[in-house]
C-alpha cells in the first residue's frame, strides 16, 4: 500500500507542475497601441488597478476617463469588455504585456492591439513644436472625394502637448490627445468604440493631414485658421417633410411590447424622441446627459423615449445591447428597437419617412403637449467640445422650460 502511495504522489506533483498558473498583470500605467494601417499605430494610455472584484482598467484621453470593469482572465488569456459598447479586446498576456485584437463582431472588424506596462507617454515629441495651433480651424474632411464635409477644429496647445476635438454637423470626434512634434501634429482617442488617429503637417495657418478610423476607413483633411468659422445651426438640419405635420412611430421595447406616441403615457406631455444607437459614443454622452437631467429635474409632464438603430445581426443581440445600456447608465425611459442589422441612415429614414433625412446619431425631436414638433436638434456636442457643450445645456433647459410652461 505504501509503495502505491509513493508512486501516486510524484504523478500528482508532476501533473500539478504541468498546469499553467494564471498570470498576474502588473498594476500601474500602461500604454496601448492599435494598428490602424501598415505604417501607423494609434497610442492611448490606461491605468490598471484592482478592486474587490478584480482588475479595473481606466482609459485616459485628455480630460476623459473611461472605467472598464469587465475583465476576464484565464491562465494567460484575457478578454476586456468595453462598457456599454459591443467591442472587446481579446488576447494573451504576460505580467508586462498584452497582445491581441480589438473586436467588433457585428461589423466583422478586427484591429491588432498591444500594450506595454510602465510607459505613461502617448506620443513621443522628438522636436520642439515649430507652431502653436491653439485656436479655431475651418476644416474639410474628404475634400478630395465627391462627399466632402465640414468640421470645426478646436485646439489647446501647451509646448508640445496638444488637446482638442473636431466638431462636425453630426457631433464631435471625442477627446483628442496628442502632440505637435516639429511641424507634425498627432492626435488620438480610444473610447471603447471609436479608434481615431489624426496626423497632419502644420504651419501657423494651415493644416493638411489624414484621419484614420480604425483600420477600415481613411480620410484626408485640410484646415485653415479661422476664428470666425461656425458650422450650420444644429436646429436647422433636420425637419418634417412637406405633407407631414406630426411625428409617428411604433416599435417594440425590451419586453416586446409595441410602443407609440399614441400611448396614454405620452398624451398631453412634452416628449423628447431620441434617435440613437447603443454603439454610438455621442449617443452615450447624450443619454447620460438626459438621465442626469431627468434625475435632477423630475417633471410628470415630461417624457423621453429612445429609438435605437442597431447594427447587431439579430434582435436578440440588439435587445441585449439595449438592456446593457439601460443597466449600465441607469436609463429609466423606454428604449425601443427601431432597426436591426444595420445602422444605415438611409435605412433609418425608411422607418421615419416624415423626416427630410436621418443625418446623425443622435438626433432629438422636441414635441409639445399638443403633439406638434417644435424643434429637431441634429447631433450632440459632448463634453469634449467645452464651451459649445455648456451652450447646448443652457439652450436645452430654456427650450424645455418654454414647452413645459405652455
Amino acid at each position: 500500500m505504501m509503495r502505491r502511495l509513493l508512486l501516486i504522489v510524484p504523478i500528482l506533483w508532476l501533473s500539478a507542475c504541468q498546469q499553467k498558473p494564471t498570470q498576474e498583470l502588473l498594476l500601474g500605467e500602461w500604454r496601448g497601441e492599435m494598428q490602424v494601417s501598415e505604417t501607423e499605430q494609434l497610442p492611448f494610455n490606461f491605468l490598471l488597478s484592482k478592486d474587490d472584484v478584480g482588475y479595473v482598467l481606466e482609459i485616459k484621453n485628455a480630460d476623459e476617463r473611461i472605467k472598464v470593469d469587465e475583465i476576464t482572465i484565464n491562465k494567460d488569456s484575457i478578454i476586456i469588455q468595453m462598457p456599454v459598447f459591443e467591442g472587446y479586446i481579446a488576447g494573451t498576456f504576460t505580467d508586462t504585456s498584452i497582445s491581441g485584437q480589438f473586436i467588433k463582431e457585428s461589423l466583422e472588424r478586427y484591429v491588432p492591439f498591444s500594450a506595454q506596462f510602465g510607459d505613461a507617454t502617448r506620443f513621443n515629441a522628438n522636436q520642439r513644436a515649430q507652431y502653436d495651433v491653439s485656436g479655431i480651424w475651418e476644416t474639410n474632411f474628404d475634400f478630395d472625394t465627391d462627399a466632402p464635409y465640414p468640421a470645426k477644429g478646436i485646439f489647446y496647445q501647451s509646448g508640445n502637448q496638444l488637446r482638442g476635438t473636431f466638431r462636425t454637423k453630426t457631433g464631435d470626434y471625442r477627446y483628442l490627445d496628442g502632440v505637435v512634434d516639429g511641424d507634425s501634429l498627432k492626435l488620438s482617442t480610444f473610447d471603447g468604440a471609436h479608434v481615431f488617429l489624426f496626423t497632419a503637417k502644420v504651419t501657423d495657418s494651415t493644416m493638411e493631414g489624414t484621419f484614420f478610423s480604425g483600420n477600415h476607413s481613411v480620410e484626408n483633411f485640410k484646415a485653415v485658421r479661422n476664428a470666425a468659422f461656425e458650422l450650420p445651426d444644429a436646429n436647422s438640419l433636420t425637419f418634417l417633410k412637406e405633407g407631414y405635420d406630426t411625428f409617428k412611430f411604433s416599435f417594440p421595447d425590451v419586453s416586446g411590447k409595441m410602443v407609440s406616441l399614441h400611448d396614454q403615457r405620452f398624451q398631453n406631455k412634452v416628449v423628447l424622441v431620441q434617435i440613437m444607437g447603443t454603439w454610438c459614443p455621442n449617443c452615450l454622452d447624450e443619454t447620460k446627459f438626459y438621465v442626469d437631467y431627468l434625475k435632477n429635474n423630475p417633471n410628470p409632464n415630461l417624457e423621453v423615449v429612445a429609438l435605437a438603430f442597431e447594427y447587431a445581426k439579430s434582435e436578440e443581440k440588439a435587445f441585449k445591447g439595449i438592456q446593457r445600456l439601460k443597466n449600465r447608465v441607469g436609463v429609466e425611459y423606454p428604449v425601443l428597437l427601431a432597426q436591426v442589422g444595420t445602422s444605415s441612415k438611409s435605412k433609418a429614414n425608411e422607418k421615419l419617412p416624415m423626416l427630410n433625412h436621418v443625418l446623425s446619431y443622435p438626433t432629438t425631436i422636441y414635441i409639445d403637449k399638443k403633439g406638434e414638433v417644435r424643434k429637431i436638434h441634429t447631433g450632440f456636442n459632448g463634453p469634449a467640445t467645452g464651451e459649445r457643450h455648456e451652450e447646448f445645456k443652457k439652450e436645452f433647459s430654456e427650450t424645455l422650460e418654454e414647452l413645459l410652461g405652455e
